[in-house]
């Protein structure tokens, strides 16, 4: 059994983890390239926040959201 949790063990720090040393060696030498994913998703945010307020732009010029003013009748 405890040859398993060895197995186990292995296969985390030898194979699942070996994308996550390498960006730890090269965040030595660039700081830059071992952040790419994450400038990645910020880069994919920033396009997708500016498409959403470009089409809720092009709503609101189009008159297409009921604006009529409605509320419960205890307000």
């Amino acid at each position: 059994m405890k040859d398993f949790f060895y197995a186990i063990q292995d296969l985390f720090v030898d194979v699942l983890f070996a994308p996550f040393d390498a960006l730890r060696t090269l965040e030595l030498d660039n700081w830059f390239a071992a952040n790419f994913v994450s400038w990645l998703f910020i880069i994919i945010g920033f396009v997708a926040f500016v498409y959403w307020m470009l089409q809720l732009k092009s709503f609101n010029d189009n008159n297409e959201e009921d604006k009529s003013i409605t509320s419960h009748s205890y307000l």
